[in-house]
């Protein structure tokens, strides 16, 4: 709902009832992801999507039917459809689409934007439409969700995906993930730093560059950085604080910086550790961590060499090839081709 937020809030602020359509899960693959909202207000008017354009009309209409009658409704679309004919998905997917009216204004949209959040709401059981948004520092504003799924709420959280809870009473529940959005910290203002920077900020990540070397460390070199910081990495894992929603990579091929940087970052919580550098690289870097008194089981957390096997040549092909390690390991996949994935290609629900 993230995205349709301002259109909702423009609507109510004018006065008019608003029903917002969530898709709380996928089996298959399927034309939109978890957590993909459309909203109708009472005045006709739509903004957003659950299936690019499959079954927006027949939303929209069960929208205008929750307006009339302020209950919500949980509905399945799919190609297994009695009326996949008329209405249905061709991409041969199923989605899980919640309907409900947009309650009282409860949410602290400028304060989502700074803070993590989870937004639990009944999708289906008793207490269907209650909604509860819970904060990483337990402040709660709502009330109605069963403490079976909020205790769920630090997963959520680390994970930083929506998903859709079942509890043991059958009842279902979607939680919805708020936040800043993850950071990437490369120690080592190298051209590949650059590089992973520009990549990053496609994806809307906030991206940090730091290095002991001021030379090194400018905006002329590193233009796509948010932020570029000048310590060494003791002092500069202790500024930037990374946490579950960081993905750290080392680029500067120096044991007097890589092996700090490593040890440091091992310490934190951060999601993903990456380190540049060949194979035998590794294993002499490995040693000397060892010796220097980090668990044989933390090192098991670095990924070194970084990436993934695409034959990247460039360094904006290596570049890619570690993002997309680190969006794999934060999504929990292997990383391999589609084409032969067990998992459902849309992975936001299991």
């Amino acid at each position: 709902m993230k995205d349709i937020l301002g259109d909702i809030e423009r609507w109510r602020a004018q006065g008019e009832r608003v029903v917002v359509a969530t898709v709380v899960a996928t089996r298959r693959s399927a034309p939109r992801p978890v957590g993909a909202s459309l909203a109708v207000s009472e005045s006709g008017q739509m903004c957003g999507s659950v299936s690019g354009g499959c079954v927006e009309s027949d939303v929209y209409e069960n929208a205008r039917e929750v307006l009339e009658t302020g209950e919500p409704k949980l509905l399945s679309y799919g190609i297994a459809d009695e009326e996949a004919w008329e209405v249905g998905l061709p991409c041969g997917g199923e989605i899980d689409v919640f309907l409900t009216e947009e309650s009282a204004p409860h949410f602290p949209r400028e304060r989502c934007e700074t803070e993590r959040a989870v937004e639990f709401t009944v999708v289906e059981g008793d207490a269907i439409g209650a909604k509860l948004l819970v904060f990483e520092s337990g402040e709660r504003i709502g009330n109605g969700v069963p403490e079976e799924a909020l205790a769920q709420l630090d997963e959520v959280l680390r994970r930083g995906r929506n998903r859709l809870l079942e509890l043991a009473d059958g009842s279902k529940v979607f939680a919805e993930w708020y936040g800043p959005p993850p950071r990437l910290f490369v120690y080592g203002a190298v051209d590949t730093a650059e590089a992973l920077c520009r990549a990053a900020k496609l994806l809307g990540w906030t991206t940090i560059v730091a290095d002991a070397r001021e030379k090194f460390a400018t905006a002329e070199r590193i233009p796509s950085a948010d932020e570029l910081v000048v310590l060494w990495p003791e002092e500069a894992l202790a500024e930037v604080a990374p946490d579950h929603q960081t993905a750290v990579v080392v680029l500067t091929h120096d044991d007097k910086f890589d092996e700090p940087a490593l040890k440091g970052a091992l310490e934190t919580d951060a999601f993903y550790v990456g380190a540049l550098g060949s194979r035998r690289n590794q294993e002499r870097r490995r040693e000397r961590l060892l010796e220097a008194g980090v668990p044989e089981a933390a090192l098991d957390r670095i990924s070194g060499p970084c990436g993934l096997d695409i034959g990247a040549d460039s360094q904006s092909e290596t570049a890619f090839s570690i993002l997309a390690e680190i969006l794999a390991v934060r999504a929990d996949r292997g990383g391999g081709p589609l084409k032969t994935a067990k998992k459902r290609i849309h992975a936001e629900v299991d």
